[in-house]
């Protein structure tokens, strides 16, 4: 799958020649505050973690992965959209996507996150076995919620988000495909 162009972005499927990239874009405390509560990954939890989680759902056919977000005029790396099928660690639901994203501080505030995430949502859900987009993000992360919004996503629920460093407070917004902005 191919995703067009916007009149900012360019868009291309990363896989694991990218590790520089993903690591560089990790190595920020900011961009990893609402991730991992600001600590950075090392470029071994990078190649032995992060790359074969990406690889054990990455479908070019489908669209699913993580999309590269390069600024066309610069051909700068700014960051990454994730699709792949909500719950598709636990239990996928192939006709619910999950889109998420993260991208370099210096690009906050600009409107490429909402730009990347709704052309990439957009290509991604146009297969009809595809009926509705999914985002989860930290109650806190009040920068991801706003994208959320701005692609038309709904608040869904509350819910306790889970890992290695404890619960916090998180949100679950969605939208069938028709709905996005």
């Amino acid at each position: 799958m191919n995703i067009a162009r916007t009149a900012r972005l360019s868009f291309r499927l990363m896989d694991e020649n990218d590790a520089e990239l993903l690591y560089e874009l990790d190595n920020d405390p900011e961009v990893m505050k609402h991730l991992t509560r600001g600590k950075v990954s090392t470029m071994q939890t990078i190649k032995e973690v992060f790359i074969p989680r990406l690889n054990a759902y990455k479908n070019e056919q489908k669209g699913w992965g993580l999309w590269q977000v390069n600024i066309i005029e610069s051909n700068e790396f700014i960051g990454w959209v994730l699709v792949r099928p909500m719950g598709f660690f636990e239990q996928p639901d192939f006709s619910d996507l999950e889109i998420g994203w993260r991208f370099k501080k210096m690009s906050w505030g600009k409107g490429y996150a909402s730009e990347a995430a709704l052309a990439i949502a957009k290509a991604v859900s146009e297969p009809e076995e595809v009926k509705s987009l999914s985002a989860t993000a930290l109650k806190a992360n009040l920068g991801s919620i706003k994208v959320m919004e701005k692609l038309g996503l709904k608040f869904v629920k509350n819910y306790t988000h889970k890992d290695e460093q404890g619960e916090l407070p998180a949100v679950l917004y969605s939208c069938h495909k028709e709905q996005l902005s």
